[in-house]
């Protein structure tokens, strides 16, 4: 229940002096409400703009790089944030709430986490081959270690992979300062499908099943991924 206060504070849009939350909020609250109805009278948006890309747009306002037109290609920075903007919408039910949270966590990942992409891949073999090198040559005999979704692991941090009671989880981490708990979801995640990866021969259909696993045991897994975490790193604030 104190999640969402707890990632606001940890991400700097709330101080840690709790007395002046309230205040704080109303304006965080007002500037929400002013990008938003700015965004409306030049009609950028209106009703029927999903909510993610209404935040991007949103958010390209506050940065000073709004499009002139609707119709502009994405970046790779734009699919990131509306990766991460579709996820944190199954999280949290304000808006205000919301958005704030998005660019601040988006913010956070790029600047903390950026540098580690391919330090998190090689992390990620290492640890898979301790668990298990049987499977890490199989993928390599199959030229599919190179060809794993790390992209959707580790820059978009699982989001559009993982139902939300799972992913917040993950968050949580991440949002506290470690992305080491990215590399040990994805390994419990080749440990526990390790069947069905076996059995799929091409990297196209290794890739599409492991872009959307199945919801049904995510939360073992990740609960899986904490201890596997803790078994290799010894305390999670030491592991970042």
């Amino acid at each position: 229940m104190y999640r969402t206060l707890v990632w606001k504070v940890l991400l700097g849009i709330l101080p840690q002096h709790q007395e002046t939350h309230s205040v704080v909020m109303v304006h965080r609250r007002e500037q929400y409400h002013d990008v938003h109805n700015a965004l409306e009278v030049i009609r950028f948006i209106d009703e029927s703009t999903p909510k993610n890309e209404v935040f991007l747009h949103m958010y390209h306002l506050e940065m000073g790089n709004l499009s002139h037109s609707q119709a502009y290609p994405l970046e790779s920075e734009d699919e990131l944030f509306l990766a991460i903007a579709s996820a944190m919408e199954d999280m949290i039910d304000d808006d205000v709430d919301c958005y704030w949270l998005i660019k601040s966590f988006v913010s956070h990942i790029e600047s903390k986490f950026r540098a580690s992409h391919i330090q998190m891949q090689k992390s990620f073999e290492h640890y898979l081959n301790l668990e298990d090198n049987r499977l890490v040559t199989h993928l390599k005999t199959g030229n599919t270690l190179d060809k794993l979704p790390y992209d959707l692991w580790f820059k978009k941090c699982f989001a559009g992979c993982l139902p939300a009671s799972s992913l917040q989880r993950v968050w949580d981490k991440l949002v506290s300062g470690s992305c080491k708990i990215l590399v040990f979801v994805a390994v419990e995640i080749l440990l526990t499908f390790k069947m069905k990866i076996m059995a799929l021969n091409n990297a196209d259909s290794l890739s599409k099943f492991l872009e959307k696993i199945p919801e049904d045991n995510t939360d073992a897994i990740v609960s899986k991924a904490i201890d596997l975490w803790h078994k290799h790193c010894g305390v999670p604030a030491h592991s970042v």
